[in-house]
């Protein structure tokens, strides 16, 4: 198990144990209940870095989970729907309407309905209160055990570390509580499919998916965590097909949002593993030469592999095929910047902004463009139409800083200088820069007590176990 898995699990744990210890042995877990340690777990969850915070790909999962729950009758929580960094292929639901994709599992999916099918399913289970019912049923049971039993139900796959942490069987507490029952899988799958077709979706998408799973099990020789928090897989592929068979036979839409090849993409370039992206754009285009999507992550993959002028050759051939793709556009403006041609980055980047405005991406390569430029005072402006977003790039923090730096802005340097290193979690380097922005300020200004709020939070560890408070937007 990766050290990344091992951390998110005891993140995790410790979100249970800390939400569950909170309530009485005999009460009844309430709705409220659940929206608190939903959100419990979706803190601890996010302060690990594990949530992936890519605008487009956030907004296209919300975007189908919301078109499947338009057609939910219940109404008991807000949903959110989360991608997980990771490449194991697994969804889970907490508590409060919190619904999590891992990576893997949206790139296993062949087409959209699937990924609809999979969100439908996990609706399912929370509007069902499947998870509270586990809870109240599994009461008898010590915390630290119950704590163990669900972290291993959510993440799936937790196995030996289970056991070690909470020192009990994982395969008893396996057998006794991690799965759903036969009677909770079929309801999830019976309102999923209910959603699912209710939402203009094909109806065996569902079916097909857990075919896919099945193939991804034999040819891996893993079992994918999916089948752990969902087991009885072949009860519910009997079942699946009966529903279809007998209640959905009309044939729904494949594909309704559009661009999910373009989604999966995305998602297997922040996967880091070049080599493998590689082969797998590079079959794409075996099979179709003019395949935009391949030929987009096969440059992006060259990019970022240093072979910069292979990289712009592909881009440009997929900007042949797509001459309005601001994906494309941006990320070859980002090459052109990153080789040293400041104006074709400047072009590319701008005719980018013009098809798509606001993607913070081509904005903070934009605001880099001018930098190189040596037109600081506009980079600083280009920058300034981020504040409010959230930005997961602790580049984005160093850039501005040092851009802010050049223009001569003391405060917004030192500021975004000492955010830089608290995500760095290099504490004295932290404050140092915090400290010097507070005495850049002058008496009464508001934003001293955003400032002493950061000292004080790294005053008070000095490991930055945590990275302490976000900041409210960049400067």
């Amino acid at each position: 198990m990766s050290a990344f898995k091992k951390k998110l699990m005891i993140l995790i744990f410790a979100a249970v144990l800390a939400g569950l210890s909170r309530f009485p042995a005999e009460a009844s877990f309430t709705v409220e209940d659940e929206k608190k340690l939903g959100r419990e777990f979706y803190d601890k969850l996010d302060k690990s870095n594990a949530i992936l915070h890519d605008e487009k790909i956030s907004a296209y999962v919300n975007a189908v989970g919301n078109r499947v729950l338009s057609a939910s009758d219940r109404r008991l929580f807000d949903f959110r729907f989360s991608v997980i960094r990771s490449d194991a292929v697994n969804a889970f639901a907490t508590p409060g309407g919190y619904v999590y994709v891992n990576r893997g599992l949206i790139n296993l999916c062949e087409k959209e309905s699937e990924l609809a099918g999979v969100l439908a399913h996990e609706i399912a289970h929370v509007n069902a209160r499947h998870i509270a019912q586990t809870i109240e049923r599994s009461q008898k049971l010590n915390m630290a055990a119950l704590a163990g039993m669900l972290a291993g139900a959510f993440l799936g796959g937790g196995g030996d570390l289970s056991a070690a942490m909470m020192g009990f069987s994982y395969a008893t507490a396996a057998s006794l509580y991690l799965r759903y029952s036969r009677e909770q899988e079929e309801e999830a799958d019976r309102l999923g499919m209910m959603y699912l077709a209710g939402a203009g979706y094909d109806p065996p998408s569902m079916l097909d998916f857990l075919k896919s799973m099945r193939k991804y099990e034999f040819y891996s020789n893993t079992v994918p965590s999916y089948f752990l928090t969902h087991p009885g897989t072949d009860e519910r592929v009997r079942y699946l097909d009966g529903l279809i068979q007998t209640a959905y036979s009309s044939r729904g839409k494949e594909s309704i949002l559009g661009n999910f090849k373009r989604i999966q993409t995305r998602l297997l370039i922040t996967s880091g593993d070049l080599e493998a992206n590689r082969r797998r754009f590079q079959n794409g285009l075996n099979k179709n030469p003019l395949d935009v999507d391949d030929l987009y992550g096969l440059a992006v993959t060259e990019e970022k592999a240093g072979n910069l002028d292979l990289a712009i050759a592909t881009f440009r051939r997929a900007l042949s095929l797509a001459p309005q793709d601001a994906d494309i556009l941006r990320d070859l403006g980002r090459t052109y910047l990153k080789g040293g041609h400041t104006d074709e980055a400047l072009l590319c980047l701008n005719e980018s902004l013009r098809h798509e405005p606001g993607d913070p991406e081509a904005l903070l390569l934009l605001g880099q463009a001018y930098e190189a430029k040596g037109d600081f005072d506009k980079a600083v402006s280009v920058l300034d139409l981020l504040k409010g977003k959230r930005i997961d790039d602790d580049d984005y923090f160093y850039t501005l800083a040092k851009i802010h730096g050049r223009a001569g802005h003391k405060f917004e340097s030192h500021y975004n200088f000492g955010i830089y290193f608290k995500r760095k979690k290099r504490t004295e380097s932290a404050l140092f820069h915090f400290k010097a922005a507070l005495q850049s300020l002058p008496p009464g200004d508001g934003r001293a007590e955003e400032v002493k709020g950061e000292i004080a939070a790294l005053s008070g560890r000095g490991d930055m176990g945590q990275r302490g408070r976000e900041p409210s937007g960049p400067r």
